[in-house]
């Protein structure tokens, strides 16, 4: 298996024991996964029986589950540049929203604008010394 994934240009990792998000996509997808009403309770019986579970799991996945990180679109909404008006479309709903019933609102509408690059578990940014400095003045 090493050797096929070298000649393909894969460069293979393994997980480090006590470290759940050496591949944090994956780690992601399979929470999803195991927490979904349909995740079977049993066993499956045959190969074909599991592929349809996970056919149609990854179907729902793609195309109807709405992902926080992207601004609650699909990925297939994402993929194919259809997130832009439909997040556009929601901007506009919110600010007449609250152009219509101001006193329901404490604060500006959600931010609406697409996520340009994607990351599941984004390094925090570590306040800089002068940052630190500044608040403290």
């Amino acid at each position: 298996m090493l050797s096929t994934l070298q000649r393909l240009g894969v460069v293979p990792s393994f997980s480090r024991p006590g470290v759940s998000n050496d591949n944090p996509y994956s780690e992601s997808l399979f929470r999803t996964m195991k927490y979904r009403p349909e995740y079977p309770s049993r066993p499956f019986e045959t190969e074909k029986e599991a592929q349809e579970w996970v056919d149609v799991f990854v179907h729902w996945y793609n195309t109807e589950h709405l992902h926080s990180e992207i601004r609650f679109v699909s990925p297939n909404d994402r993929h194919y540049g259809q997130d832009i008006a439909k997040l556009n479309k929601r901007k506009d709903v919110y600010e007449q929203a609250r152009k219509n019933k101001p006193e329901r609102w404490a604060n500006q509408i959600r931010n609406w604008s697409p996520i340009e690059i994607v990351r599941l578990n984004p390094e925090q940014k570590r306040p800089s010394e002068e940052d630190l400095r500044s608040k403290a003045a």
